[in-house]
């Protein structure tokens, strides 16, 4: 989803909270983020920290999960409407998730 930023970025522009300063630097920089977390979480000498910075990431883009679902209570596409409001609960597992690696990532590799 990282590269998709890039290649991609006007879906995840909407869907910035519009109180938010330059979304598409925002997009860029979220995107750049998550291949770097990605990054760390796959090399074990770095994947507790890469699971704390996922952890932060999770919440950080929190907003724009939330503005996906207000923005999607305007339209009558049902599908968009599942996609948007489905993925808010799918944020608080992905949080548990990157803490649980952070913690059971081996000392020996810190």
């Amino acid at each position: 989803m990282g590269a998709l930023h890039f290649v991609a970025p006007k879906p995840f522009a909407r869907i910035i909270p519009k109180a938010l300063p330059y979304p598409e630097a925002l997009v860029a920089l979220s995107g750049a983020a998550e291949l770097a977390c990605a990054a760390l979480v796959a090399v074990p000498k770095t994947r507790r920290v890469g699971a704390l910075a996922s952890a932060a990431l999770f919440v950080a883009v929190y907003p724009a999960n939330v503005q996906m679902a207000l923005d999607a209570r305007k339209t009558s596409n049902t599908q968009y409407k599942a996609i948007a409001y489905g993925r808010l609960p799918f944020q608080a597992p992905l949080i548990a998730w990157a803490l649980s690696v952070a913690r059971t990532a081996s000392p020996e590799r810190r």
